[in-house]
């Protein structure tokens, strides 16, 4: 997948969503006030190393005493600053942990290695999250292996995604364009292909992404190489002979495979099938028993599609 992320400047991503602002500036205040005591605390040891080195061996360290003064005032701004370097991050903390009231609501599942995500009204995708623009989105979230994260950079959006517990994000988005949906905790060997494609769409196109997200008009194999695409299959398994996660694809149909039990199995339409609704039950020799199931997220007409498409892949 094409990193789409833009920078917006020197350190940090464009800002995409309306939190993004308040995130960003409590970063720039405690950036520059790292700053700022750097050069004073650097400075000021190479001004007193310089001033006073010492010069023979008849130099002696002058009596040290305590100023009650300096001592108050280095104490108490700094006390100050960091008060208000917390309230400037609590503002945007709060406002960002709390969803509006109107707010759409999606639910998103991460596994080892995809998200999906299921709408109101029963459409699943998968490594595909589209969000109106202009319209605060709460994401709901859910693991259904181990522990992930939730990572919008465009967005300032992060949260874990936990197994057995449910957490939520949300934002609104500021302009229709696509960016990217990282996990930012390292989740095993698929990690870093565990992206997904974020399109931030005006309300009425919103709307007509909805309406026609299960293509239901195409041939088979049509709407087959489309869902392999959209559910990111290409993630795991490759077309041309490349060993990724997952064993290639390659002319795979008909195809006798060795499985880790010791078992020969020929790829037919039922193995296509069970692989996909109980990945873990038929695993091929060699890979790693990673594959989700995709049991619910797939209706028999897209089961179907796929393995009319799998057969044309030679």
């Amino acid at each position: 997948m094409k990193n789409p992320i833009e920078l917006g400047s020197f350190w940090l991503p464009r800002q995409g969503s309306t939190l993004a602002e308040r995130i960003d500036s409590a970063w720039a205040a405690a950036y520059w006030v790292s700053v700022l005591f750097f050069i004073l605390v650097a400075g000021a040891t190479v001004l007193f190393a310089i001033k006073y080195k010492r010069r023979s061996e008849r130099d002696k360290t002058s009596p040290i005493d305590h100023s009650t003064t300096v001592e108050v005032v280095w104490t108490l701004i700094p006390l100050a600053i960091v008060i208000s370097l917390f309230f400037v991050g609590m503002r945007g903390y709060v406002h960002a942990s709390v969803a509006p009231a109107e707010a759409y609501e999606i639910n998103a599942t991460g596994e080892m290695y995809l998200w999906t995500f299921t709408y109101p009204d029963g459409t699943t995708t998968v490594n595909e999250l589209a969000v109106p623009r202009g319209r605060p989105v709460r994401i709901i979230l859910s693991s259904k292996d181990i522990l992930h994260a939730f990572f919008i950079p465009e967005f300032r959006v992060k949260q874990d995604v936990v197994p057995g517990s449910y957490t939520s994000v949300w934002f609104e988005a500021t302009e229709a364009r696509e960016t990217v949906l990282l996990c930012a905790e390292y989740c095993g060997s698929g990690h870093s292909d565990m992206m997904a494609t974020v399109k931030v769409l005006e309300p009425s196109d919103f709307d007509k992404w909805l309406e026609g997200n299960n293509n239901s008009d195409l041939p088979p194999e049509e709407l087959g190489k489309l869902l392999f695409a959209k559910r990111s299959c290409a993630t795991c398994h490759s077309l041309d002979g490349t060993r990724i996660q997952g064993p290639s694809l390659k002319a795979v149909f008909g195809r006798e495979e060795e499985l880790a039990d010791g078992a020969k199995v020929v790829v037919d339409e039922n193995y296509i099938r069970e692989s996909l609704f109980n990945p873990g039950g038929q695993v091929v020799r060699g890979y790693p028993p990673v594959m989700p199931s995709f049991k619910g997220l797939l209706k028999d007409k897209e089961v179907d599609a796929l393995i009319a498409y799998l057969k044309t892949v030679k």
